[in-house]
């Protein structure tokens, strides 16, 4: 069975360095940078777990999670959320809004594939 990701990301050096280091692992990583069809894009593809970034062209990652925990289907998908703001208030209002978890970059690429195993159970 294909564990998958939905990587939401516009940086590209970002989601080379994801894409590899989840892909070697095992995982199939779809990608997409427009935070204005993201959730359509969660919901067309139905992965096993989300990487959002904070700050994306179109809508926010807060805006978008918010709409992922709304939909009942998505509701218990695992959102692992990235920010170049690595801010104690931004960390506060994606726990509030339901982000299973929150990483500042630069992040470790260990860090990031420790915490995609860990929130997916794989």
């Amino acid at each position: 069975m294909d564990k998958r990701v939905l990587l939401i990301e516009d940086e590209p050096n970002i989601i080379e360095a994801i894409r590899f280091i989840l892909s070697r692992d095992g995982w199939r990583v779809d990608t997409h940078a427009d935070g204005t069809t993201a959730v359509r894009k969660v919901t067309e593809l139905r992965p096993d777990i989300v990487i959002l970034d904070v700050m994306l062209p179109g809508r926010s990652g807060f805006d978008i999670l918010r709409d992922i925990r709304a939909e009942a289907a998505l509701n218990g998908l695992p959102v692992l959320m990235l920010t170049a703001k690595g801010q104690v208030k931004d960390r506060e209002m994606a726990e509030r809004m339901g982000a299973s978890r929150f990483m500042a970059k630069p992040f470790s690429n260990t860090e990031v594939l420790a915490s995609v195993r860990e929130l997916t159970g794989a």
